[in-house]
């Protein structure tokens, strides 16, 4: 599959909030931020109310470099 795709499959379980497997609490500055993983890509979002902010979406090489 490609990354494309799996990136995709990321935000298509995410429509499945906060029933979601996987998603990971991020903590010290990006405190109330989470990410899920696909193989090396990582995807970063937020809740607010019923609306998930997804903002950045990488490699995990560059990805916690903010």
């Amino acid at each position: 599959m490609t990354i494309k795709g799996r990136v995709s499959r990321l935000r298509e379980r995410l429509a499945n909030w906060p029933e979601v497997s996987g998603p990971k609490a991020l903590s010290g500055n990006l405190a109330g931020w989470y990410r899920l993983r696909t193989g090396d890509y990582r995807l970063r979002f937020r809740v607010q109310g019923e609306t998930i902010i997804v903002d950045k979406i990488g490699h995990r090489r560059e990805f916690y470099e903010d």
